[in-house]
């Protein structure tokens, strides 16, 4: 009995969402609705796999694995996270939902597990795509990665400078920055 109440509440909450929600546009540039993006977290994480949820990170925490997260990040992952992991790049502010600040606390609350899962297998109805290559390599990859994403918080100007010189570039940046360069020595054109 109690199950044909809990699902005819459900049936009625979901019917009375659609409701509300009815026309109300449906497009990239909004904020999601209300507990939209509480719901959709709290569903993903339902999902990981427990194993993978509990699993720790086997990459132990040295100046090494950091220094090869930053350069994974800074040339894979920055373009839509930032190399500060705040998301406040043009894809990360443009894409649905937008990039998550990695800083906060809902993200840093995840398990090792769940990041590493979100990295390898993606995330649903968003931007992140699986990047698992099935490779051992590719997992030691991803669990630097994780090991990065705590480290954002403690990020130095050092850090982010080094980011920066290997952050992707697109031939046309490079020529802008070129013919500045050219024009600062009084090169003629």
């Amino acid at each position: 009995m109690r199950w044909i109440v809990l699902a005819a509440g459900l049936t009625a909450g979901v019917a009375v969402a659609m409701v509300l929600v009815k026309g109300s546009g449906i497009g990239t540039r909004r904020d999601p609705f209300f507990m939209e993006a509480r719901l959709a977290r709290a569903s993903w994480r339902w999902l990981v796999p427990p194993r993978t949820r509990e699993a720790a990170n086997p990459v132990p925490k040295t100046d090494e694995a950091l220094a090869a997260a930053r350069a994974h990040w800074a040339d894979h992952c920055a373009s839509c996270h930032a190399n500060d992991g705040s998301g406040d790049v043009p894809v990360g502010r443009r894409v649905y939902p937008p990039a998550p600040d990695l800083r906060d606390r809902g993200t840093q609350a995840l398990s090792d597990g769940e990041l590493f899962y979100a990295i390898e297998q993606g995330i649903p109805w968003t931007a992140m795509p699986a990047w698992s290559t099935g490779t051992p390599d590719g997992e030691r990859e991803t669990w630097q990665l994780v090991r990065f994403i705590r480290h954002l918080r403690d990020l130095t100007p050092d850090e982010l400078r080094e980011m920066e010189q290997l952050n992707p570039r697109s031939p046309a940046s490079d020529k802008r920055d070129r013919d500045i360069e050219d024009f600062l020595k009084g090169k003629d054109h």
